[in-house]
């Protein structure tokens, strides 16, 4: 054999044992997705119960839970998770407390299913009744936390002030609505509609009266930054099963509550009532538009109540990186999502 025909021999060679390589660092790279048991993150609890994303991702998926979005995003500055399903304040949170690079919001999650809910007992009939009242979120700094401490501040009640705000997480907030220790809280689904079954409770403001379209974002899938440099084409395949996923829950609405409820009952220790879940999905919509402009204003919220750094420019975009999303929804023929700057330049 010639000298050239051993040189292309041994180049082929070595093509063949780097896509082999890549091929196995693929496989072998465990993706770790964080969400909450809550209904807002409906993608994670249908995809469990269903092997869904197992089955489109090249990779095994290790599931981690948390109660809420700020010990999340703890949890992926160090590492140790590489996608979530989060609260977009604390995606914001923890993008700007990394200098902008720890994380990018990939795509939407959820939108609406958070309200304001009172106990009976507390006789809360108008916004001037919450002055010297108890009244719970989830976590310091959350989504709901943000919602709570800026309505009250429209309203011309001080939080902490005029009106003492508990962060306290979903299980116990309702524990304690039915010791009647608390008189209200902001929650998410499936907690508002638990609280008003099962802790006897009155819905007094939903959040998507707050908007103008009634619709805001509640939750996101971001991704590790590194871990998308890393590993692009496992990101993909995850974003890829997520927007498939959105589209089956809204064709399989039965099926889907079904699936919910069989995660949530392996989190939590028991089902809940079909009608229960029923009519908590009835308040808010399973999506993969993150609904940019309504994100951006809740950032300005969270700004105002000094959660996000004064100086922070909160309009600034590159937090997003929906060009895997696109990429998925052309194939798909859907219509893309634009950043508004996108928008602005496309007129």
């Amino acid at each position: 054999m010639s000298n050239k025909g051993k040189v292309s021999l041994f180049i082929g060679a070595w093509i063949l044992t780097a896509m082999a390589s890549s091929a196995a660092s693929a496989a072998e790279a465990k993706v770790r997705v964080g969400h909450y048991p809550n209904l807002t993150h409906a993608q994670a609890l249908v995809g469990r119960a269903s092997g869904w994303f197992e089955s489109r991702v090249q990779s095994p998926i290790e599931w981690k839970v948390f109660n809420a979005g700020p010990i999340e995003m703890e949890a992926l500055l160090a590492n140790a998770i590489d996608l979530g399903y989060v609260g977009p304040n604390p995606a914001l949170n923890a993008y700007l407390r990394s200098g902008g690079t720890a994380l990018k919001i990939v795509a939407g999650a959820a939108s609406g299913g958070a309200a304001l809910v009172t106990r009976k007992e507390a006789n809360l009939k108008s916004p001037s009744d919450f002055r010297g009242k108890r009244v719970a979120s989830p976590e310091l700094g959350n989504t709901q936390d943000v919602a709570l401490r800026h309505w009250l501040k429209t309203q011309g009640l001080q939080p902490g002030k005029d009106v003492q705000v508990i962060p306290i997480k979903n299980p116990d907030i309702l524990t304690l609505f039915q010791r009647k220790e608390l008189d209200a809280a902001w929650v998410p689904e499936p907690w508002v509609t638990r609280l008003i079954q099962e802790g006897g409770g009155t819905l007094f403001l939903d959040e998507r009266d707050l908007w103008p379209d009634g619709r805001f974002s509640t939750a996101v899938l971001v991704v590790r930054a590194e871990f998308l440099k890393q590993h692009p084409d496992l990101v993909r395949q995850f974003i890829a099963a997520h927007q498939e996923l959105t589209d089956w829950i809204h064709e399989h609405p039965e099926e889907s509550r079904n699936q919910l409820n069989e995660t949530l009952s392996r989190l939590s220790g028991k089902p809940l009532p079909p009608e229960l879940v029923q009519e908590a999905l009835g308040r808010m919509e399973i999506t993969y538009d993150p609904l940019i402009p309504a994100l951006l204003t809740v950032a300005g919220w969270a700004q105002e109540l000094n959660y996000l750094p004064r100086s922070a420019q909160v309009s600034n975009l590159s937090v997003f990186d929906l060009s895997l999303l696109n990429e998925v929804l052309l194939e798909h023929k859907r219509p893309t999502i634009h950043l508004p700057s996108d928008q602005e330049e496309n007129r």
